[in-house]
């Protein structure tokens, strides 16, 4: 088989999104695979990282913040909406920046201190 009929075997795997429904293509922009929605960044819980397996679960897992990696990458972390496991994907290049920033700046706009303390120092 030539490279040009895996490459396009591999871009016709797709899912339908958990959270919105959208037909999502299973290999981002770069040719990474994708395990996110590209729109509201949702995933679906079917990997458990503790047993190193496939996870029973198969619950959304909701984009709760995001990682910045020494090289300078980002990471969605999730977490899933039934047992609570933890995970971490990088992102793709078409990931929704509205909600990647919304998450990212989060920590500054919602400090879990009050601002008020810095007024004192």
């Amino acid at each position: 088989m030539s490279a040009k009929s895996v490459r396009s075997i591999v871009s016709t795997d797709t899912f339908a999104c958990v959270r919105c429904g959208l037909t999502v293509t299973a290999v981002g922009p770069a040719g990474a695979r994708r395990n996110h929605c590209p729109s509201c960044l949702y995933s679906q819980h079917v990997i458990d990282r503790v047993e190193g397996g496939p996870s029973e679960c198969g619950s959304r897992m909701a984009p709760i913040a995001i990682a910045v990696l020494r090289d300078g990458g980002w990471m969605v972390i999730h977490r899933c909406t039934r047992c609570g496991e933890l995970t971490s994907n990088p992102i793709c290049s078409d990931d929704n920046q509205l909600i990647l920033m919304r998450m990212a700046v989060r920590p500054l706009a919602q400090p879990p201190f009050p601002l008020e303390a810095f007024g004192d120092l």
